[in-house]
């Protein structure tokens, strides 16, 4: 029998410059998708004059949010994160390169490299429900490793 609890899961993100050390957090969200990679794209078609089919390859960048517990300190260093790589008047953004890994229960791991966070939620908003929404932050990869 397959086992596919995701419960236990870690991950952590290196920033070239915000977090040079390891930044591990395991306080994911329980009202939204707490880690998600959706499928990409890897090539593109289209069909010739007689209706022959072409193909070609295309670079995608691979993307994976994470969403946090608001307030928790995995929100407060993401969020930490998020602004040091926000640009505004006056303001120059970190740039910072990421590493991010995912250490999921059965011992596998993913690693994406070479990325960039590209959003996240600023501020806590609040749900009808009278609760914290849970804070979400993404990122895009130009590779990985790993299952």
């Amino acid at each position: 029998m397959q086992n596919i609890s995701g419960y236990g899961i870690l991950a952590s993100i290196i920033a070239s410059k915000t977090f040079p050390v390891a930044l591990v957090f395991d306080q994911f969200a329980d009202d939204i998708d707490p880690l998600d990679i959706p499928s990409i794209d890897v090539a593109d078609v289209a069909m010739g004059l007689n209706g022959d089919l072409v193909s070609w390859s295309k670079p995608t960048p691979i993307r994976a949010t994470v969403a946090v517990v608001p307030g928790s300190n995995s929100d407060i260093n993401l969020a930490v994160l998020l602004e040091a790589n926000r640009v505004g008047r006056g303001k120059v953004g970190a740039r910072d390169i990421i590493t991010f890994t995912a250490v999921y229960p059965a011992g596998n791991f993913i690693t994406l490299q070479n990325g960039a966070i590209i959003s996240g939620t600023p501020a806590s908003s609040v749900a009808s429900s009278a609760r914290f929404k849970s804070k979400t932050y993404a990122f895009a990869f130009e590779n990985r490793i790993g299952a």
